[in-house]
């Protein structure tokens, strides 16, 4: 059952749970790091994690699956049948194991014995990774898009649209699919089925159409479909591309050309400038370096443009980004496409404590008048690129625009009113802390700041220890407005004229502090309410006027099952209730959600265990940790898609034993317990209570093998693992490490001066892998993109050089032409991964299967 969530009982009102229970205690950071409980004194700490070890349920796992049927459901063939019309099958990879200690001479424990992968195990574990896992759970993914008045929304399924009406209660097709893939495989002269349909996305509300008609772009052109007509029919009107943005009446459509913003019309009949005075790194709405993927929206094509039209689309609000005095870095590209001589990338990157970096001037321009007003206060640092979305215009109108500030070291944190006829700042709030002040529990989220019609603020805010909601008034008098040891996720939507915000909460569920909760409450704090009940995790989103809200409904075991949720949390209308039949079909089983005490021997701390396919209680198995430390975001989710959806599924398959845990200094619990990494970034997402977590694991779980325990991650997993392999090298023994920031100290400056604080000579020493790589004792495998413009490729040498220097073995897989996500090589780095895995864990020779590149991200819909 979840806990009460009484508004003004204090932190005793949730559950009854002061100091020292098993959640968060309600303590400052000064009396943490005192107590040693959650502060730097947690490195003196590490301690035997055997205190309140507890059994878990056991979890079936899958069997062996069919070879070539494994292979074909993965890449859409048909499996190949042997003589005699049966399926080929793979030999059982546990029982070869096993064969192999039986045999006459053999030494090696039958219980440890090293597993003889297949093809068939490949194969399964390919079918689990993201891009393809998805697909075997049509409707998990539910992603409203709204209708222009908010009071409806379409939605895809596979090539399935649908409309919803909640007001109505109705769910219907958004078209007659089969008339309209038979309407578009003639007017396009070539085959269109209905259940593949060559879209992912439609407008349903076409300018001066009638309802029933859809526009969509396929196969090289734009279509309008209608369902009264029965018509499929090409639109020659020019249509936004990829990187433009047209204004919200469809007037016009706003573009970037040589760093300058343009206009046309929708008819493309007008077309002209609205600023002229752009210059290299000096110009208008575009993403800064280094944290652009500049090289993965160059290789797909992309460059988006960041402006924000005026709700009367009349005015643009646009960043001016200047990144003249930045310094250069230069990224070789050595076997370019084309072939012949190496190709020289430039590209601007800061370091941390760098008097230079990106600065940001918003400016406001006008269609009509073709003037320009830009702010008058001096250009703001920008460190991260969330900050460019990190404004909004005001009123129906555009009377005013509101934008959140931080300052360079994030300990102050404002909301701000612009003019956006004299470019006029005027602060309107402005909190400031010891550490850093965020506006949101992890990064990247919208700003949890609703400005209403009256002047009043709704502002979420850590000062007590927990996230919760603020009201300010005019004249900046703040109200506490939710309270608890619990903190508000995510708000919904603000009801002005009942004086009612809803939200997302964590906390409120006595078994897991990270499962979401649908509340609601008044804006004076009174008539706080749960609107849903129950212990699974609720990831839900409302329309820009809310009204109504979409819930997503799961845990680790359930698919998100989506329905439309009113204000008083009924459900109006169902829309999705997927199952796991397909991936149970492939021997997928759930993980096991648990809990373990950190290395303090104190705090409790949460994660993911996931048993490997076959499982035999008999056997022990060697474990993965997946990590990726943060910490601005967790990485256990106690949802169904995880952080990184597949990846721990995959290694199942391979006969591993997966954990992910969520150590100190992540966020979505206290502000303690996140302020954990200030100043403590070089224990990589707290790396000592990964081991612990992995050491009292072992103690419930004898088949956990923990003198076999490998790591990987990708960027700052990458990190983490390599200082893993060197700050733990007796619990981690082989470690996959990818693109990581090594040596984080010379990382972007936003990672050094927002999350551990300070930038000096000391610190960068601290915070160097390289300079502890005498104390490697495992296997470690570097993988490196050669166009990284993100972690750039020196922190791989530089710790390779390390290694050099102290004579350790160090294998590195420097990968030509990607980027930081290595588009279009994934799958090869993922295979070598698995190989290096196979090899160093399970003692066993790799089988031959090769993955196919993965699906290309998808740009829409």
């Amino acid at each position: 059952m979840g806990r009460d969530g009484a508004q003004d009982g204090g932190e005793e009102g949730v559950g009854g749970r002061g100091a020292g229970g098993p959640l968060d205690p309600p303590v400052d950071r000064a009396e943490v790091t005192a107590q040693g409980q959650l502060g730097d004194g947690r490195r003196a700490q590490e301690r035997s994690a055997d205190q309140g070890a507890r059994d878990v349920e056991p979890v079936a796992g899958g069997v062996v699956g069919e070879q070539e049927q494994l292979l074909g459901q993965v890449h859409g063939k048909e499996p190949t049948p042997c003589r005699g019309g049966r399926v080929k099958r793979a030999p059982d990879h546990f029982a070869a194991g096993l064969e192999c200690a039986a045999t006459a001479g053999c030494s090696v424990d039958p219980m440890t014995a090293p597993m003889e992968l297949t093809d068939a195990d490949y194969a399964r574990a390919e079918a689990m990774l993201g891009p393809y896992r998805a697909r075997r759970v049509p409707g998990a993914a539910v992603t409203p898009q709204w209708f222009a008045d908010g009071t409806r929304f379409w939605y895809r399924i596979g090539s399935r649209f649908l409309v919803v009406d909640p007001g109505e209660g109705t769910r219907r097709d958004a078209f007659d699919h089969d008339r309209l893939a038979a309407a578009l495989s003639v007017a396009a002269g070539t085959a269109v089925a209905a259940d593949d349909l060559p879209f992912t996305a439609i407008d349903p509300e076409v300018p001066g159409s009638e309802p029933d008609v859809v526009r969509f772009s396929a196969l090289d052109a734009t279509w309008e479909w209608s369902d009264r007509a029965g018509t499929c029919v090409r639109v020659d009107e020019p249509q936004p591309g990829i990187s433009e943005v047209p204004s919200p009446d469809r007037a016009w459509i706003a573009f970037r050309r040589d760093g300058d913003i343009w206009v046309r019309s929708r008819d493309g009949e007008q077309e002209f400038a609205l600023t002229d005075d752009a210059a290299p790194h000096h110009g208008y709405g575009f993403l800064p370096e280094p944290l652009n993927s500049g090289m993965m929206m160059r290789a797909l094509g992309v460059d988006p443009l960041i402006v924000h039209w005026s709700p009367d689309s009349t005015r643009l609000l646009v960043p001016k980004i200047d990144q003249r005095d930045l310094p250069e870095q230069v990224l070789v590209e050595s076997a370019p496409a084309g072939g012949g001589r190496p190709v020289a990338h430039h590209i601007r990157y800061p370091m941390p404590g760098d008097e230079a970096q990106s600065t940001l001037t918003w400016v406001v321009l006008d269609v009509a008048a073709r003037s320009v007003v830009t702010q008058q206060d001096d250009p703001e640092p920008l460190l991260h690129p969330g900050a460019l979305m990190t404004a909004w215009w005001f009123g129906e109108k555009g009377d005013a625009v509101h934008l959140v500030h931080r300052s360079r070291d994030v300990r102050t944190l404002e909301l701000r009113r612009l003019d956006p006829s004299t470019g006029e700042i005027t602060t309107l709030i402005s909190e400031t802390g010891e550490t850093r002040v965020d506006p949101t529990p992890e990064l990247g989220e919208t700003p949890m700041v609703h400005v209403l019609e009256t002047g009043e603020v709704l502002w979420w805010s850590q000062r007590d220890g927990w996230g919760h909601l603020y009201l300010y008034s005019p004249d900046g008098v703040a109200e506490q407005v939710t309270r608890g040891q619990w903190l508000v996720r995510r708000v919904l939507w603000v009801d002005e004229e009942r004086r009612q915000v809803w939200f997302l909460a964590n906390g409120l569920v006595d078994d897991d502090p990270y499962v979401r909760q649908i509340c609601r409450v008044g804006l004076d704090g009174s008539g706080f309410t749960r609107l849903t009940d129950d212990a699974l995790d609720h990831d839900a989103v409302s329309p820009p006027e809310g009204g109504y809200l979409v819930d997503r409904a799961s845990d680790v075991a359930t698919p998100p099952q989506s329905v439309v949720r009113g204000g008083d949390g009924q459900v109006v209308v169902e829309l999705e209730a997927p199952d796991t039949g397909a991936l149970e079909a492939l021997g997928w089983a759930p993980p096991e959600r648990f809990r373990t005490t950190a290395a303090d021997g104190r705090t409790p701390i949460y994660g993911l265990l996931w048993k490997p396919h076959g499982f035999d209680p008999a056997r022990r198995y060697p474990v993965i940790d997946c990590i990726y430390p943060g910490p601005q975001i967790h990485r256990s989710s106690p949802a169904f898609d995880t952080v990184i959806p597949g990846e721990a599924e995959a290694f199942a398959a391979l006969g591993f034993a997966v954990v992910t845990v969520d150590g100190r200094g992540t966020p979505g619990r206290s502000k303690a317990f996140h302020d954990a990494s200030w100043g403590a970034l070089d224990d990589a997402g707290a790396l000592v209570d990964h081991v612990a977590a992995i050491r009292e694991l072992g103690l419930r779980h004898p088949w956990l093998d923990t003198e076999r325990v490998g790591i990987t991650g990708h960027s700052g997993g990458g990190f983490a693992t390599g200082r893993a392999m060197v700050a733990h090298p007796e619990t981690y023994k082989v470690g996959v490490a990818s693109a990581g920031n090594h040596d984080i100290g010379w990382y972007v400056p936003m990672w050094i001066e927002w999350y551990h604080g300070t930038v000096d000579d000391e610190a960068r020493r601290a915070l160097s892998t390289p300079a502890l790589a005498a104390n490697l004792q495992g296997k470690l495998l570097l993988i490196q993109g050669e166009l990284d413009d993100n972690v750039l490729p020196f922190h791989a040498l530089r710790l390779v050089d390390a290694l050099i220097e102290a004579d350790k073995d160090v294998d590195l897989l420097i990968i030509p032409g990607v980027e930081h996500a290595l588009l279009g090589r994934r799958h090869y780095a993922t295979r070598r991964t698995w190989d290096y895995f196979v090899r160093h864990l399970h003692g066993s020779e790799p089988p031959s299967h090769r993955l196919a590149p993965f699906p290309p991200p998808s740009l829409g819909g």
